[in-house]
């Protein structure tokens, strides 16, 4: 062992120090972004508590070898990949959900903690924490890490409305606790937030309060498709503007939809002509406290889509709807699978929707390319996978479509976060004036550049900037 991996040894343990040559570290030099060469960092930890999280990043700062935080590595966007002499800290032991408290409906875990390990726990004391990004193996650390969103975003927000305070150690070693059980506070500036959405730049967090939610008893899935492509996504605003609050509000390109029906092997039960005419599909969730107030629910909501201009209304069965469900959140690998060169998690207020993804046709056919899709219609978060296997073409598409989406009033990224993967058009399209100022964040959590560097944007680029 190295004179650094004997230190980071007499830390966590020697058993728990990994050399980023051998074969066990392979999983570590990638995350599934489709894009970026895999790379090693040249030792992975994985600390027990704060503590040793404290002391790991006292010596890399003291010795300036860079950290990167990684949970369970189902990103996509490169961000929790570490390269050259870095260290990876994997939080995979320190996966205790510590205290679910009842009364103020708060959980406090570590960020190791997957969300199938939190959904199971919070089952048992009729609660449920609200972020669904659709990767259940995805862990708490690293949702807070890229502000993850998911499906149920459309009634309960992102991760930045569900985490209430955290604990984080700074890249100095130091520690700090900011925010708890409470549901508001106006004490100074709120380094929770800051954190969060931060892809582990700022500082690592080591504990969160999350907000809990009371678990609804019953739910229904609508399935209604839709001849028209501009018209499902000029409804969703109407929708959402009647009052009704709908758990999942998802839109699903016809395209899409059929390649996720028949990757999953499933049977949705709309007859051939309506499915042959079909351009583009919502699929609706609601929930209720009991089957009274549900059914009235299913009715109003079922006659508001054909009043906006659904070919029909299927109401699916439970099982239906949880296949439905699981496919439409597996579209990724489908579209991994089918050969997508890139994933894109642009975002729109839901009003631009229907101008975004007309002009988003546009392009791709201006750009020789194909993009199909499916997106959190509820908020305007568009899912679009993009078929071109020109590298140059690609990139000129990508950057058409995320400069459309800030014209908009949109964002680059809604939920991946921008990592290493989409840096060059954060940095190519977003206000200067802004990254500036992110910068000179960066400098004041992290005076000597250790957290993840080369993130959102390269270290250099900072130093000449300031």
């Amino acid at each position: 062992m190295g004179e650094l991996a004997q230190k980071l040894a007499a830390i966590v343990g020697a058993e728990y120090v990994i050399d980023g040559a051998s074969a066990e570290a392979e999983d570590y030099t990638h995350d599934e972004a489709l894009h970026g060469e895999p790379s090693a960092p040249a030792r992975i930890v994985k600390p027990a508590n704060a503590e040793q999280v404290s002391e790991i990043l006292e010596l890399a700062s003291a010795e300036r070898v860079p950290v990167t935080a990684r949970g369970s590595g189902s990103g996509l966007s490169g961000a929790a990949v570490g390269a050259g002499d870095s260290i990876v800290i994997d939080f995979a032991r320190m996966n205790k959900i510590l205290s679910i408290d009842e009364t103020n409906h708060t959980a406090v875990v570590q960020p190791g903690v997957t969300l199938n390990e939190l959904e199971t726990e919070t089952a048992k004391h009729g609660l449920v924490y609200a972020v669904y990004p659709g990767e259940m193996s995805a862990t708490v650390g690293g949702n807070i890490a890229t502000n993850a969103g998911g499906m149920r975003a459309v009634r309960y927000g992102v991760t930045r409305e569900n985490v209430l305070g955290v604990q984080a150690v700074l890249a100095t070693g130091e520690i700090i606790r900011d925010g708890g059980a409470i549901v508001k506070r106006s004490s100074g500036y709120d380094l929770t937030q800051m954190i969060i959405g931060s892809e582990g730049a700022l500082a690592l967090v080591t504990e969160a309060t999350l907000k809990l939610r009371p678990r609804f008893a019953v739910r229904s899935t609508l399935l209604a498709p839709f001849a028209d492509l501009d018209a499902v996504t000029a409804a969703v605003p109407k929708f959402l503007a009647s009052g009704l609050e709908p758990t999942l509000l998802e839109y699903v390109d016809a395209l899409t939809m059929a390649a996720i029906v028949y990757t999953a092997q499933m049977e949705l039960g709309v007859p051939d002509e309506v499915r042959d005419s079909a351009q583009a599909y919502l699929v609706v969730t609601v929930e209720q406290r009991d089957a009274e107030r549900l059914e009235a629910d299913v009715i109003d909501a079922g006659q508001l889509l054909e009043q906006l201009g659904a070919v029909d209304v299927y109401s699916l069965a439970d099982k239906q709807a949880e296949q439905l469900i699981t496919a439409r959140e597996n579209a990724f690998w489908t579209g991994k699978n089918a050969g997508a060169a890139e994933i894109v998690d642009t975002v729109v207020p839901r009003g631009a929707m229907p101008e975004f993804m007309s002009r988003a046709r546009e392009l791709a056919a201006a750009h020789e390319s194909l993009v199909v899709g499916a997106g959190h219609a509820g908020d305007g978060n568009v899912h679009l996978a993009l078929f071109q296997a020109d590298d140059e073409k690609l990139q000129l598409l990508m950057t058409a479509l995320f400069d459309l989406a800030l014209e908009l009033g949109g964002a680059i990224s809604a939920e991946h976060g921008i990592g290493r993967a989409k840096k060059q058009y954060f940095n190519a399209l977003e206000d200067p004036v802004k990254i500036a100022l992110m910068r000179r964040v960066k400098q004041a959590f992290d005076p000597e550049g250790i957290l993840n560097p080369g993130v959102v944007f390269d270290l250099e680029t900072a130093a000449a900037g300031e």
